[in-house]
């Protein structure tokens, strides 16, 4: 599993108009091969009536499938254009397909390149890119004299607590990056004079707003 990387959120789409053309661009979180085609479908049959459906995507930790579809404009004008973009914005795990009704004047290879590239770019403003960030859930219990302290030192050092168990003793259930888990550990047993029991549990992603 990745540390962290970029994707974008679940889905989102923009429309522009470029020389009377209607541009539409359709972005979506695709985690495998199927999903992203499966997509790919969805808005083609939406778009049936479209002149073009140009289509995208990125899947796998190291961008191991990644396909780029003209749908009939000139070859290199659309779906490449568009790949690019999500590669320069360094984006996993992501596709996109930009509808074109056709307006009735001509763009050129150059202008196509740039439409396409545009309407994608606009779609990913629209949908948003976040930052996925691999942590570790550690789950402390303690009794409850130590409640107070450790709830206030944890949050003044901006740790996340997923959730609070108030039991026979107390659970706070913490996310700690994963490159942060021994210093982590060693600080809690520290702060608690060694009061307290540690058991390390999941990795999960947490996900936050990237501005580029």
């Amino acid at each position: 599993m990745l540390k962290n990387y970029l994707t974008v959120r679940p889905e989102g789409q923009a429309e522009i108009i470029i020389q009377k053309s209607r541009f539409i661009g359709h972005i979506k979180r695709t985690e495998s091969e199927e999903e992203a085609l499966a997509f790919i479908q969805k808005i083609k049959k939406e778009h049936s009536q479209a002149t073009h459906n140009c289509s995208a995507y990125l899947i796998g930790e190291h961008d191991q499938h990644q396909k780029a579809n003209d749908d009939g404009e000139p070859s290199g004008t659309a779906g490449v254009p568009m790949l690019e973009v999500l590669k320069q914005n360094n984006l996993k795990d992501t596709s996109v397909v930009v509808t074109r009704y056709y307006g009735g004047i001509k763009l050129g290879a150059g202008g196509l390149i740039r439409a396409y590239s545009k309407t994608t770019s606009e779609a990913l403003k629209a949908t948003g890119i976040v930052e996925r960030q691999l942590m570790k859930e550690i789950a402390l219990t303690i009794e409850y004299p130590l409640l107070g302290k450790l709830e206030n030192e944890l949050r003044q050092q901006n740790y996340l607590i997923k959730d609070i168990d108030y039991l026979e003793l107390v659970t706070f259930n913490v996310l700690v990056n994963i490159d942060e888990i021994d210093s982590f550990t060693d600080w809690i047993i520290d702060l608690t004079s060694d009061q307290v029991e540690i058991e390390q549990k999941s990795d999960q992603y947490v996900e936050r707003p990237y501005q580029t």
